[in-house]
């Protein structure tokens, strides 16, 4: 005769420990996690640490090159930047890097000062840039376009926590973005959201392309971001 305790256990669905391994591996992680290559200062480089660095900005890159490709919308500074090259017949990658130096020139007043890895950010994600868009198939239906914007939003979140964690430094635009946080007090949400909106209303008037990518990196880049911290935390955890 069964017992009222076996008998809910037998109706209880069996579980599903990859399910429940997979949503543990995947879980975000709150903070910046502090990795193996982590450098103690902005200009602490390294051979190992600075062939991390470039290979998280070049990642970084080649995702924003798949949500040119996908022609479906970009990142806001891309649209901007795409812009910027439609009214000056630069290239995108030479607009990336033109708009990240008078960024940078933005840290002046600011008083922030620049890392290795800021001036990295600079020239390897616009050389990157370019180089993905000139080797990236564009996408010319609905259903290839979208699974170029969800992989470039799934790179550049995996490419971040990379860059991040090497600790040389915040790209221009984050560190614009904090800069004016620290000097003014207004939240950094807040901040990166005007930074952002605003970039994006003159990117998309100079004819830079916005749409569904542009929602779904907005939508999903900090989870992206965060679920990659989290990846690396356990990755190096020791």
């Amino acid at each position: 005769m069964s017992t009222p305790s076996s008998e809910s256990s037998a109706s209880q669905p069996p579980r599903a420990p990859f399910t429940a391994a997979m949503a543990q591996w995947l879980r975000p992680h709150r903070t910046v996690p502090i990795t193996p290559w982590h450098g103690m200062h902005r200009w602490d480089v390294s051979f190992s640490r600075v062939l991390i660095l470039i290979s998280g900005l070049a990642l970084f890159g080649f995702g924003e090159a798949l949500l040119v490709q996908s022609h479906l919308g970009n990142s806001p500074w891309t649209v901007f930047a795409q812009g910027v090259s439609l009214k000056t017949n630069m290239s995108l990658g030479w607009s990336s890097f033109v708009i990240s130096c008078f960024v940078l020139l933005l840290w002046i007043p600011l008083k922030e000062r620049p890392g290795f890895g800021t001036i990295s950010n600079i020239v390897v994600i616009a050389i990157a840039l370019q180089l993905g868009v000139d080797r990236f198939p564009a996408q010319k239906t609905f259903v290839g376009g979208l699974i170029f914007a969800i992989l470039g939003v799934a790179l550049v979140g995996i490419a971040s926590s990379i860059y991040i964690t090497c600790g040389l430094g915040p790209g221009p635009r984050d560190g614009l973005m904090t800069g004016i946080h620290q000097r003014t007090g207004i939240r950094v949400g807040r901040v990166r959201l005007i930074n952002e909106a605003l970039v994006l209303t003159i990117g998309a008037l100079l004819g830079g392309t916005v749409g569904l990518g542009t929602a779904l990196f907005a939508a999903f880049i900090g989870q992206s971001v965060a679920i990659s911290f989290g990846i690396m935390a356990r990755l190096t955890h020791r």
